[in-house]
């Protein structure tokens, strides 16, 4: 595996945010995590970058142990995040963005620039204005480029249809798409649950920080506890 992560535990001050959690991800997967608004889905990503604290259990990264490696090792290891809301760096120029996505390589950035241009036309386009100027959807093809200028193996993937028209989400799931058919293992973090399911080889669904089912992504999306509780029907 990839990445397993087990019996995994997390708290904000006294409130347990995360709590046992057992996921597994293979090379080449795209795994979809979805679950209502506050049942921690952000936060195990953050722990899994790096950047919230883990109050219990492992998380294992092509079988090491990441306790003890600080976040930006973890980019260079390979692991990149796509963050919730974006978070582009608004003053600075998109090409500048996507620079500082392959902080941690020292070559073939301008050859990634090209790549990310032929992947994001848009970015090419707007390459020379403020990020903060781009709308919501070409912020977010921005956010995904600057994670990939990392050569990222596990790609977190943190609400990427947030805020966006219908027609802007399609968009985003098309790309996600071709990034799997690349090769990219995906984590995919979703309240979208029916757009992460349909491109999900399998899904876990979150409640109140625990893993409360599992399966293949189609198998999900035919389930009726599923249908009820997050799709609608």
């Amino acid at each position: 595996m990839l990445l397993e992560i087990t019996g995994l535990s997390s708290h904000y001050g006294g409130i347990q945010a995360l709590d046992g959690i057992e996921i597994a991800i293979a090379e080449g997967e795209l795994v979809a995590l979805v679950g209502a608004n506050g049942a921690g889905k952000t936060t195990l990503l953050r722990c899994i970058s790096g950047v919230r604290p883990v109050s219990a259990g492992t998380i294992r990264y092509q079988g090491r142990d990441l306790a003890l490696v600080a976040a930006e090792k973890r980019v260079a290891l390979g692991i990149a995040q796509v963050p919730e809301g974006r978070q582009v760096f608004g003053p600075l120029s998109v090409e500048d963005n996507l620079r500082l996505g392959a902080y941690c390589r020292r070559s073939g950035v301008p050859e990634d620039l090209k790549r990310m241009y032929a992947m994001f036309p848009v970015l090419e386009e707007k390459r020379h204005l403020p990020a903060g100027t781009l709308s919501g959807g070409q912020q977010q093809m921005l956010a995904m480029a600057r994670a990939l200028m990392s050569h990222p193996r596990l790609l977190l993937l943190d609400e990427p249809s947030m805020g966006l028209a219908p027609l802007l989400v399609a968009e985003i799931f098309d790309i996600v798409r071709n990034l799997k058919k690349a090769g990219t293992t995906i984590f995919l973090v979703e309240q979208n649950a029916h757009a992460a399911l349909a491109v999900a080889d399998r899904g876990y669904v979150l409640e109140t920080g625990r893993v409360v089912m599992s399966d293949k992504g189609k198998a999900l999306l035919d389930d009726a506890r599923v249908k009820e509780a997050y799709l609608g029907v």
